[in-house]
């Protein structure tokens, strides 16, 4: 059957089918200029604003596909449905970013801006395209300008500046925003509708955070009292910042400006206006927080699969030899990963343990998953919704969580001008709106421009201040336990340090019925979430006789808020002066997050999260009993606070001759949660390019731009293992006719590079579209056939439950799913570039425990690769990629596209693939204070 792309939210938003010819006639003109005259939004002024202290010296820029502008009226969303126009600044900055794809190899310093935007603070007189006090305030002024229309936000009051933050955010993303607080609480389906994919969203999402509304607040209350004046200062400008939202909210409203999927959506009446916008409150913010901070800064878990794979592996190999079969899989500190900090350092952290203490293993064939959804009714008892829900459990249990974002970083000593030079960004997907949006913030206290997530743009989270500019990557450190506790009395009852507790039942029933936006027929859920003191009940199972519920513990669980004084520091131009003040700023953030920092004299590095200190004897990858001794140190279930690591003991560093990240392993002895940190990983696509220009010298912005663009394109597959393919395939001659072509068509791809580029710009063809093909169809026979047969079926299976075997630009699987840019982050390539060396008799560090690809036979193996390669040969276009709901079967080009997502009314056109950050600054600052 055809590969169906899952539907967010109003992925289904259009005019009503029973409408087509009504949107082509008269009326709806009349309808469309109606809705285009709506009140004023806001009182505007003439003055435009002055730029504040800007040392970058025009070489700061950035770029946010697809626009500013994710808001859009009624009329808006009728014209883009009907006639594919766009409201204005909604995709301006959509084609820059494409271009750079077929752009990039003729770049010049010069040229940046044709593929960027300038990011210098303030706007010109002649590029300002609207000036506005809102609300009438006399102390803010939001400027935008003619080429971006971002807001550029001046206050003379702190309240006031945090207020026109509000204000702007809601002018941009009102409806992202209220979709997002829905998806923190749970409680999605009876806003935006019961489509499959917002059923899965929001379970998978509630399954990570079950807080009640207390937990909410308590969050907020632990965050002010727990730091000082800060704390108060973020409190005092989160209320600030809503008053912002609500006053456009009103105005809005009255003025019927609001956005038209509320209409849509059921919630406001096109005709009359009835109905209610509710308006923003504190604990929206947490919940929104929780959404990010479980999407993209919350590493670790999957101990019970591991668990799993573990036990597979000792049934087939014995305890000893099992464990270290397994062992070498996970690659916890494989010799040849390619690390952020290359200098040697070593910062231990969840290393296995010499003699591990508490582990409690489940009794093979006893796990079963804790159910989430209960009592089904209508189109929530469907196949569709239940194969949904599924796919979320996994997702939120998995510890293969969305990684992505990027970092390429160089030293002063390596560049053409002396001063460092960064190109980042997170990768973050692609949505329409963006899930983040664009500002600049001047006032008291504040001083950046930069990207901010929707809902909490309170402050610039990723951007640049006065001089200097950071950014982020998910690092995926293990701050995520999994505990076993003992029942007692009876399923819902457990030991807690020798009481018989109960546990704590959170529950949310959601329904919804069909509407303009979302079709799918009325049903119904409710969600149930067994919470204990060692978090909330994942799994059940059997150990050593006891019937246990698996738990998991998360240190950032109900603390979500606590990250907000970190971002703060960061926009306080009083506060960041220093690489030193940086790192002490990102300590502040409890996500785990690589964090980079560049100014004109210095670069910077630091692994920010709350590290829990384990028990002596605990090995973080498996389950460990609920039993004091056990616990992280001086842990106090209350709060759940902790002993965490100290800042020294984070990987961090300062100028360094340069950093990359793709999340990969940060340093020496520290251990990554996810899988799949071996001998090739995506980040060496950045290692090889970067560390090549670093020997040459004369490092500009647009050669460090290129080795970016071009890591972009390249398929790490056949950049990184494809040739050790073909050395064991050509190691006797290829005769067979159909394996010669194919090898020849392989051969010439890798000579030309190993990109999936376009044959020109805008051909919607790759050049070597032969070859791409072979390998897509390939890779996954080949990985089966070389260790399966080794391994077992029930070994293989649960392997790659713990690393899924591929993650091509075109595979609808993996955490990042179709057509999401993101690719190549987690897959079995170290696997099979470690397994064909050994196999080829080359030195290889950190091997697996036996050759597996032919039982170490070279020409067994290469028997093994010159059949699955002829199957793939086999394979038509139509068969590799069949086609889904934006794509016709055998397009290529589509499969891999990049879509932006639909999360509103809007929608944009496909770009051609580029694995590369979502939003990106390219800087470099010429001054210091």
């Amino acid at each position: 059957m055809p590969r169906r792309i899952p539907r967010t939210i109003l992925d289904r938003l259009r005019t009503p089918r029973r409408f087509p010819k009504f949107l082509m006639g008269a009326s709806v003109c009349v309808l469309i200029a109606g809705l285009l005259s709506p009140l004023s939004q806001a009182v505007a002024a003439d003055t435009p604003v002055v730029a504040a202290n800007d040392y970058c010296g025009s070489q700061c820029s950035d770029i946010l596909p697809a626009g500013q502008n994710g808001n859009a009226t009624l009329a808006e969303i009728l014209l883009n449905q009907a006639f594919g126009t766009q409201p204005a600044h909604a995709d301006d900055q959509l084609a820059p970013y494409a271009d750079l794809a077929s752009g990039y190899s003729a770049l010049t310093d010069a040229k940046i801006n044709d593929f960027f935007r300038d990011a210098s603070f303030g706007v010109p007189a002649d590029q300002v395209e609207s000036t506005l006090k809102p609300a009438g305030r006399t102390d803010v002024t939001i400027v935008r300008d003619k080429k971006t229309g971002v807001p550029h936000i001046t206050g003379t009051t702190r309240y006031g500046t945090e207020f026109g933050a509000g204000y702007a955010a809601a002018q941009d993303r009102l409806w992202l925003m209220d979709v997002f607080r829905h998806v923190g609480r749970g409680e999605l389906t009876p806003f935006a509708g019961g489509a499959p994919s917002n059923q899965g969203l929001e379970q998978e999402f509630w399954r990570h955070a079950p807080y009640t509304e207390a937990d909410l607040q308590g969050q907020i209350d632990s965050a002010v009292a727990d730091n000082g004046a800060r704390g108060r200062q973020a409190l005092a400008d989160v209320r600030a910042y809503l008053a912002g939202i609500n006053s456009y909210i009103d105005a809005s409203d009255s003025g019927r400006y609001f956005p038209g999927e509320y209409v849509l959506t059921g919630h406001k009446d096109s005709v009359t206006n009835a109905g209610t916008i509710e308006h923003f409150k504190e604990t929206d913010l947490v919940a929104l927080a929780s959404v990010i901070g479980a999407l993209f800064g919350s590493g670790g878990g999957g101990e019970v699969n591991n668990a799993i794979s573990l036990l597979a592996a000792q049934s087939k190999y014995g305890v000893e030899e099992g464990t270290k079969v397994w062992e070498s899989f996970r690659e916890r500190n494989d010799p040849e990963a390619v690390l952020t900090l290359h200098n040697g350092e070593s910062f231990p952290y969840a290393t296995r343990p010499a003699t591990p203490q508490g582990a409690a293993l489940p009794t093979a064939g006893t796990v079963t998953e804790e159910p989430l959804v209960h009592d089904r009714t209508g189109s929530a008892a469907t196949s569709t919704a239940t194969g949904t829900s599924a796919s979320a459990t996994a997702s939120a249990l998995s510890s293969a969580k969305r990684g992505m974002s990027n970092a390429l970083v160089v030293s002063g000593r390596s560049t053409a001008s002396g001063h460092p030079i960064a190109v980042f960004g997170p990768q973050t997907g692609y949505f329409a709106p963006q899930l983040l949006m664009l500002q600049e913030i001047q006032g008291p206290g504040l001083s950046a421009r930069g990207a901010s997530f929707a809902g909490l743009s309170m402050y610039v989270e990723l951007g640049r201040g006065q001089d200097y500019a950071w950014s982020a990557t998910t690092s995926g450190q293990d701050i995520i336990d999994t505990y076993a506790v003992e029942l007692c009395q009876d399923d819902t009852h457990y030991l807690y340090r020798g009481t018989c507790t109960a546990m704590e039942k959170i529950e949310q029933t959601n329904a919804w019925k069909p509407t303009t936006a979302d079709s799918t027929p009325a049903g119904s859920y409710r969600m149930q979430v067994w919470r204990t003191k060692y978090g909330p009940v994942t799994h059940r199972a059997t150990v050593d006789g006891k019937k246990v519920a698996y738990t998991t513990l998360r240190s950032s669980f109900l603390h979500e808020a606590d990250s907000i004084i970190g971002f703060q520091m960061l926009n306080d131009p009083d506060y960041v002066k220093s690489p030193q003040t940086f790192q002490a700023a990102v300590q502040h953030i409890n996500y785990t997050f690589n964090w980079f920092y560049a100014d004109s004299e210095h670069t910077a590095y630091y692994n920010s999260g709350d590290n829990p200190v384990r028990a002596d004897g605990v090995d973080a990858e498996f389950p460990v009993w609920a039993q004091a001794p056990y616990e992280w140190r001086n842990w106090t279930p209350a709060t759940n606070t902790a002993d965490y690591t100290p800042a020294s003991a984070h990987p961090n560093s300062i100028d360094q001759d340069y950093y990359i990240s793709w999340n990969n392993k940060q340093a020496k002895d520290y251990t990554a949660a996810p899988w799949g940190n071996g001998s090739v990983h995506r980040g060496n696509l950045l290692e090889d390019r970067v560390r090549k220009l670093v020997t040459a010298g004369g490092v500009t912005r647009a050669s460090l731009t290129k080795a970016m663009a071009d890591a972009a394109l390249a398929d790490l597959r056949a950049e990184d293992v494809l040739p050790k393919l073909l050395q064991v395939v050509k190691s006797s001659p290829v005769t067979d006719t159909t394996a010669a072509a194919a090898v020849t068509k392989l051969s010439d791809w890798v000579t030309a590079g190993a990109r999936r580029k376009e044959t020109s710009a805008g051909s919607k063809a790759y050049a070597n579209a032969d070859a791409i093909r072979l390998l897509d169809a390939w890779w996954p026979l080949l990985v089966k056939a070389e260790f399966e047969p080794g391994l077992g079926s029930d070994l293989y299976t649960a392997m790659t439950a713990n690393l899924p075997v591929d993650e091509a630009p075109s595979a609808g699987h993996g955490p990042t799913g179709s057509h999401a840019g993101s690719s190549f982050q987690y897959g079995w390539w170290s696997y099979v570039h470690k397994d064909l060396r050994a196999v080829l008799g080359e030195s290889v560090q950190g091997g697996l425990t036996e050759p597996y690809c032919g039982g170490g036979s070279l020409s067994a193996c290469r028997d093994i690769l010159i059949s699955t390669l002829k199957t793939a040969a086999g394979r038509t276009a139509a068969q590799v990629y069949p086609g889904d709901d934006l794509c016709s079967a055998g397009d290529q080009w589509c499969a891999d596209s990049v879509n932006q997502r639909t999360l509103g009314g809007i929608k944009h056109g496909k770009i051609s693939w580029q694995n590369r950050p979502t939003y990106q600054q390219v800087v470099e600052f010429t001054s210091h204070r």
